[in-house]
């Protein structure tokens, strides 16, 4: 029987291969003749990669996508002062203080976690709600903008519990100094929400609801993103 070139070749591509996997070899029938090429084709299975599939990044689409481009720019940007990647945290100040406008971003699993924040005084001197105006200087009471990196639980005789916070970028590298934090305040809480419409006002920190601090307090850690930004 005369074996055309392709054939030949197949063949020799089959014997190779049984070096390394004798259930290749055991699966070809043994007639005492050379297999055919479609012979070769119905025992051969091609090695089948693994691919790692990266969940799409809020795929609900609840962060502003500007927030979220500039957050992501922000964690290259600071990376030695951010080791850690797996989450983030978002601000976006120009929404109203009765919206959920803090952000947690599973930077892994993709989703995001959506909750109440309060912005400083001195950035809305007339509470209608919204900030207007942000400093990074000591006693203006403002919030400030920017990047910041988590610095672990704290805890303060004023506030009780929190997370300190250490600014990265000059519009808020005052925070220790200005003890900006995030720590829990009945003027956050949804009572005083649906009493007033609206949260109450901080001298700067980041308060949210008593009910959402030890849960932050505990997978905030130290060396994340908590990134705030109008």
């Amino acid at each position: 029987m005369q074996l055309s070139r392709r054939g030949l070749i197949l063949g020799a591509a089959a014997l190779t291969a049984g070096c390394s996997s004798a259930a290749t070899v055991a699966s070809v029938p043994v007639t005492g003749a050379v297999p055919t090429g479609s012979q070769l084709a119905a025992t051969y299975t091609p090695a089948v990669p693994s691919v790692t599939v990266t969940p799409p990044l809020d795929p609900s689409g609840r962060v502003r996508s500007e927030l979220m481009s500039r957050a992501m720019a922000a964690l290259d940007i600071h990376h030695r002062e951010l080791p850690l990647r797996d989450r983030m945290y978002l601000v976006d100040f120009a929404k109203y203080s009765g919206d959920e406008r803090l952000y947690e971003v599973d930077l892994v699993a993709g989703h995001v976690t959506a909750m109440r924040t309060c912005h400083g005084r001195g950035s809305d001197p007339t509470h209608t709600g919204y900030a207007r105006d942000f400093s990074n200087q000591p006693d203006s009471h403002m919030s400030s903008l920017g990047s910041f990196a988590t610095a672990g639980a704290g805890w303060g005789a004023a506030q009780g519990p929190n997370v300190l916070l250490d600014g990265l970028e000059y519009s808020n590298d005052k925070a220790r100094e200005r003890a900006i934090i995030i720590h829990g305040a009945d003027y956050a809480d949804p009572d005083y929400l649906a009493r007033e419409g609206k949260l109450g006002r901080s001298y700067g920190c980041f308060s949210v609801a008593h009910v959402d601090l030890p849960g932050l307090r505990e997978r905030m850690g130290t060396g994340r993103l908590l990134f705030a930004y109008a």
